[in-house]
């Protein structure tokens, strides 16, 4: 058995190489064109933790092997895949930043071709190479849902009019550039699943919170840890502001609330379906790799209190919302598919923060140095 791992430089790519390697005896061939490095230093910034140049990192595993290329070149997909013949596709690789996708439209054009082509290329490569049997999986996002006001299912949704009644996907309701990606892959997945017929499983994955795994601790080889506007997350952020001495920024009442998984749960659950494979029913396999919605004041305040732990004071402050947005939204999202999957939550949001900041008191002056990139202006007017 040969596992082909896209974008396995990145954020989650790294730590669930490092998972498939030790539970796996197969080869993993892990792919990567390392843009999200060029990206991350083209916005000014840099990752908090302090993360090998790719070669020496892979070259410390034995069973992984590394591939330089570009997935939206459609003759190295081809070859790619001629070569390695893998039974199963995890595809983590994308441009994964609404924000860099709304730079302009220069940045937003990059970002469509960039995602859209390299989710085509691997469904059709595997189909044109006659992988039939191959298991492609593909983690999009929860953001393709929007922010509905009814429960969010795993999967289609059933709708009833006019005397008839359906089973259809969820409507695209992306709020960003990037987030349309993810649509389009979605729809590119459905059709090929119905032309091409082999087995795939969509992952829509939410906010991910976490730095470390069992096995980044093992090879003290950390994931890279984002904190900038781009390609930071809310969560990366507000964890950035503590560690730097600033107040916790809440818009608003703060009590939208967003999907979060950790880290742990978020590697797990791929690891897991790496190895068990397709369910076997007939369609696309959905998961909403969520472990619960959280309000972005609860999150602020869970991190001022785990930050008391590592002596910082970190004050949650409240400021006008600059966003047209619901401050109230209870967002809803179904999620047993994921949950069984995973065999369960393995860590809390308290837990995954108390490693992020465990890993960022560590590299403060790192942070602080690049504290422009990362500031509100709220923060920076006073």
């Amino acid at each position: 058995m040969t596992v082909l791992l896209t974008g396995a430089d990145g954020y989650l790519g790294w730590p669930t190489a490092l998972r498939l390697a030790d539970r796996l005896d197969e080869r993993i061939v892990c792919v990567d064109n390392f843009a999200r490095r060029e990206w991350v230093e083209e916005s000014g910034s840099v990752s908090a933790t302090q993360i090998e140049e790719p070669r020496e990192r892979f070259a410390a595993v034995d069973n992984l092997s590394l591939i330089e290329g570009d997935l939206a070149d459609r003759e190295f997909v081809i070859q790619l895949l001629d070569t390695h013949e893998p039974d199963t596709v995890l595809h983590t690789a994308a441009q994964p930043s609404a924000p860099y996708s709304s730079i302009n439209g220069e940045r937003a054009l990059y970002t469509q071709r960039n995602n859209v082509s390299m989710n085509l290329n691997l469904l059709h490569g595997l189909a044109e190479c006659g992988l039939d049997d191959t298991h492609f999986i593909e983690t999009t996002t929860t953001g393709v849902y929007g922010a509905p006001h009814f429960p969010i299912p795993e999967g289609g949704v059933e709708v009833d009019r006019k005397g008839g009644s359906d089973e259809i996907p969820f409507p695209n309701m992306a709020g960003s550039w990037y987030h349309a990606t993810k649509s389009f892959d979605a729809a590119n997945m459905r059709l090929a699943e119905s032309e091409f017929e082999f087995p795939i499983s969509e992952i829509r994955t939410a906010i991910v919170y976490g730095t470390e795994t069992d096995e980044t601790r093992a090879h003290d080889s950390p994931t890279r840890f984002d904190f900038d506007y781009y390609f930071g997350t809310v969560v990366n952020r507000f964890c950035a502001q503590a560690v730097a001495g600033y107040p916790i920024t809440v818009y608003g009442k703060g009590e939208q609330r967003k999907p979060m998984v950790s880290l742990e749960d978020t590697v797990e659950s791929l690891v897991r379906l790496v190895e068990d494979g397709h369910s076997g029913a007939e369609g696309i396999d959905i998961y909403n790799q969520v472990t619960r919605p959280v309000a972005i004041v609860e999150l602020a305040e869970t991190i001022a209190e785990v930050g008391e732990e590592f002596d910082l004071d970190a004050e949650v402050k409240h400021y006008e919302n600059p966003r047209n947005e619901d401050e109230e939204h209870k967002m809803e999202m179904e999620n047993e598919a994921f949950l069984e999957l995973v065999g369960g939550q393995r860590q809390t949001l308290e837990e995954g923060i108390r490693d992020v900041l465990g890993s960022l008191v560590e590299e403060r002056d790192r942070i602080v140095a690049h504290e422009d990139r990362f500031l509100p202006g709220v923060l920076t007017d006073e």
